[in-house]
């Protein structure tokens, strides 16, 4: 008999108050009893639009049902028969717009907690078995993958379970692209990445760090030395800025730079050595989930007040419920409906404070979201003195401009087809660096198809 409870089993989290200085995890995990308990609201639907609205088809329905017997390490060898990140995405993904958006449960009260669920399968697995992959017996070829984020991470496993012996480049010092460098411990422990990459070793990928490709090497040069193809997933880490005045000012940065520098380069940790901002009063302007991100680090690191300036309303905001929610538990103030005129200098040339306009909402734009638009005369003056901006990224150019024959689009993202193979033979790409700045299960999604079709383009 299923559990009709109409709300999800709560899982618990640091005391806000607690957390907003500490880079600890926010939310702490299910039991095992807990996990049951939620797992007993399962319907087990014969048509399963949970699965539908997965990018990488984990099958949902089947887990659940094994972690509701208690059998969690037959849940884990499902849900990785499809996902190969299930402690990244069960705490990363966006599950409230995916599969628990297509739960039944979800019209008559809350949807199944699917993301928790796959999280604490996860988590028990690492914590109660962590075996490490197999290798697969070779096939004898040889292939590049590009970027050691979500979607280069994926393709990576999928290729080495097809037996490719792959190469992972990644750029920085550390690998795991965007989930080291941009999402903060307190979402996601850098600890449960590097899990990730050992079990990536395990299957056999070499792992290159420090390899800015179309730098140390080329596309070129990687078929010179003898890969049969190339996966590029190098994500999109070029920061936007608005161009108003005072943003060349101390005290203005990119999101990506502060997350780097916080996150990858241990700047919460008081005995690193990477130099950071402890800033008094900040302005994060965007409202995305990197934004969320960024005011939450910035008020971990001893800021007095946080700010989250957003141009449209809280409706509108791209960012996850559960990370507004979350931002607005640990004191961060939200500025909806406002937008940056200028940035003031003091007499030092650092950033005094950040000149905003009130906004309303007016005709939708493009995008199918309603323009805002300036209201004259309603000027103010924010006091802070570091300003972060976190408008949206593209991907960096270098790969383009040192590859023949691979076009981009006017934003600067790879041209692929419906085979994820750029308008270069023999070249594919996902993730951000074709969509532009997304979610970390669509790059793995991305990842999963670049696998397939780079496995069908070379089995010809």
């Amino acid at each position: 008999m299923a559990n009709m409870t109409l709300t999800k089993t709560p899982m618990p989290e640091q005391d806000p108050k607690v957390r907003a200085r500490n880079f600890k995890e926010v939310t702490l995990g299910y039991t095992a009893e807990m996990a049951m308990e939620e797992a007993g609201r399962c319907l087990g639907c014969r048509n399963p639009k949970c699965v539908e609205g997965c990018p990488v088809n984990v099958r949902i329905p089947e887990f659940i049902a094994k972690v509701k017997d208690g059998d969690f390490k037959a849940a884990y060898e499902i849900i990785t028969s499809t996902n190969a990140l299930p402690a990244l995405s069960g705490r990363v993904c966006p599950q409230e717009t995916q599969c628990e958006s297509k739960c039944v449960r979800g019209i008559k009260g809350e949807p199944v907690a699917i993301g928790r669920l796959e999280r604490f399968v996860a988590d028990w697995y690492r914590e109660n078995i962590n075996a490490m992959p197999e290798k697969t017996e070779s096939n004898g070829k040889k292939v590049a993958v590009v970027g050691s984020g979500p979607a280069g991470m994926t393709c990576a496993s999928d290729l080495a379970k097809r037996g490719y012996a792959v190469t992972m480049f990644e750029a920085l010092h550390t690998a795991g692209g965007v989930l080291v460098y941009g999402i903060p411990e307190f979402r996601l422990p850098k600890a449960i990445v590097a899990n990730e990459i050992e079990k990536l070793k395990a299957q056999g990928v070499e792992v290159m760090t420090n390899m800015v490709i179309g730098r140390v090497l080329t596309i070129d040069e990687l078929f010179d030395m003898g890969y049969k193809a190339v996966f590029v997933g190098s994500g999109a880490g070029l920061p936007m800025f608005m161009n108003i005045p005072g943003e060349s000012l101390k005290g203005v940065m990119s999101a990506n730079e502060y997350l780097t520098r916080t996150n990858l380069m241990k700047a919460y940790n008081a005995d690193a050595d990477t130099p950071i901002i402890h800033s008094r009063a900040v302005a994060v302007v965007g409202g995305g989930n990197v934004a969320m991100d960024a005011a939450r680090c910035a008020m971990r690191l001893g800021a007095d007040k946080v700010y989250v300036v957003y141009r449209r309303g809280e409706a509108e905001m791209p960012a996850r419920l559960e990370e507004q929610h979350h931002a607005k538990e640990e004191g961060i103030e939200f500025k909806t409906l406002c937008n940056p005129v200028e940035i003031l200098p003091d007499e030092n040339g650092r950033v005094k404070a950040i000149r905003c306009i009130r906004m309303e909402l007016g005709e939708p734009d493009a995008s199918g979201r309603r323009r805002p638009v300036e209201v004259p005369g309603s000027e103010f003056d924010l006091d802070v003195d570091t300003v972060i901006m976190s408008l949206g990224t593209s991907p960096n150019p270098l790969i383009r401009s040192t590859t023949p024959g691979l076009d981009t689009n006017r934003k600067g993202c790879l041209v692929i087809n419906e085979d994820a193979m750029t308008t270069r033979e023999g070249v594919f790409a996902g993730g951000d660096a074709v969509t532009g700045a997304a979610t970390v299960i669509l790059a793995m999604g991305a990842g999963k198809k670049g696998a397939a079709s780079i496995d069908a383009f070379l089995s010809k």
